[in-house]
This record gives C-alpha cells, sequence and structure tokens, in this order.
C-alpha cells in the first residue's frame, strides 16, 4: 500500500480533525473526566481495521490523543488505511459527543547535533534503550515502546570551537497555530535565530542561547 502524501491525506474527505505532525496524523478530543476517555478508547478498539492497524493512544482525563501511521521497513507515512481509520475515529467520537481541539496537539523531536553522527548513536541508543528507525537507521533512533520523543542526529555544519554537539528540539506543532507559537515564544524571551524556511520551521532561542524550532509539514510534500 502507498504512502500518501501531507497534501493528500489533508485533502481527505472526513479528515478535517486531524494534523499532519512529523511522520503522523494526530488527533485530540477534549473530555470531560477519565471515564469519559475511557469510553472513547473502548470504542475506538472496537472500530474495524484497528486490531491490525492499532493507533498510539494517550489517554489523560481532559481528552484522549491519537496517532495512525503506517510504518514500513523504508518508509513512515500515512496510507488509504489510515484514512479510513481516522475517518471511522472522528465518526465515534463525534456518537460520543466529543469534539476535536487540534491547538492540543504537538509533537516533539529531540536533535543531537554532532561533527560526527555514528560516533555519538551508539551512546544514545545504550542510554535510552532505544533502536533504530527501519527506513533511516543511520540518522534515527526510536523507542521500541512507542512511548518516547524520536531521536533525529544532525550533522553540525559549524561544530563548536571544542569539536563538541549540541542538542536541540524540534516542536511540530499544526500549520495554524506555528505563528503564534512563534510570536509567543518572543514575548516570552526568546528570539528568532533563522526563518528562510518558514512555514516549515522556524529557529528559535532562549536567552542563554539554547535553540528550538517551531515546525509544521507546510511545503513539505
Amino acid at each position: 500500500m502507498s504512502n500518501l502524501t501531507i497534501q493528500q491525506f489533508h485533502e481527505s474527505e472526513g479528515l478535517a480533525d486531524w494534523r499532519v505532525l512529523g511522520d503522523g496524523a494526530y488527533v485530540h478530543f477534549r473530555t470531560g473526566s477519565f471515564a469519559e476517555s475511557t469510553r472513547l478508547v473502548a470504542a475506538i478498539g472496537d472500530l474495524p481495521g484497528v486490531a491490525g492497524h492499532p493507533p498510539a493512544v494517550d489517554v489523560r482525563a481532559a481528552g484522549v490523543t491519537v496517532r495512525l501511521v503506517t510504518v514500513a521497513a523504508d518508509s513512515y507515512g500515512m496510507t488509504e488505511q489510515d484514512v479510513e481509520i481516522a475517518r471511522l475515529i472522528s465518526s465515534a467520537a463525534r456518537d460520543l459527543g466529543l469534539s476535536a481541539d487540534p491547538a492540543a496537539l504537538q509533537h516533539l523531536l529531540v536533535i543531537p547535533g554532532a561533527p560526527d553522527t555514528a560516533a555519538v548513536m551508539p551512546f544514545w541508543r545504550a542510554a535510552l534503550g532505544y533502536q533504530p528507525r527501519p527506513d533511516s537507521p543511520d540518522e534515527d533512533l526510536v523507542d521500541p515502546q512507542d512511548r518516547g520523543p524520536a531521536f533525529w542526529f544532525e550533522s553540525m555544519d559549524e561544530p563548536r570551537p571544542d569539536g563538541t554537539g549540541a542538542v536541540h528540539v524540534a516542536i511540530w506543532v499544526p500549520h495554524e497555530q506555528a505563528e503564534a507559537r512563534v510570536a509567543a515564544a518572543v514575548a516570552a524571551g526568546g528570539r528568532i535565530v533563522r526563518d528562510d524556511r518558514a512555514p516549515s520551521w522556524w529557529t528559535l532561542a532562549d536567552a542563554a542561547g539554547n535553540e528550538a524550532d517551531i515546525a509544521t509539514t507546510s511545503g513539505r510534500d
């Protein structure tokens, strides 16, 4: 089953609740209690097709976040199967009187930088208990339990004078939330380091020089 582009997924009928962040499609449904959240999860578990292609689900008292992605040896992405299940999940939520809140979505990526990424990846793999991502084993480590953020290793074009590396984070948000998030971070004492790739991402830094990317899937197809 071939992967869909980000645009193809977003333009599919019945997916207004969903946003592609990083490699997967996400939705968040607000709930009024943990019991209400678990009722939604139970409904999702009974949907056709879910047993063979289960989503990642985060359950909280205030809401439920769901991620769909198709993982293959050579790719991570969305397929028609994800579209079909996403529609069913949105329908199940509506049947329970729940609404999606895209503003509650974000996805975190940790980015260690080093002059030689191959030299540092084994350390992070051992320390985290992670494993190489199947389609990009020389660049990415992922949590085999699908709990923690992924790590993407970036070769540093301009290493620090002492030859050491640096770690920054990428915060993936829905495209309609990105500019407000950037403005809020700047208002809170940050500065824009790079905006020439906006709206795909802005690189920001705090007062001490620690960096964070505000990233979207805009312009990435």
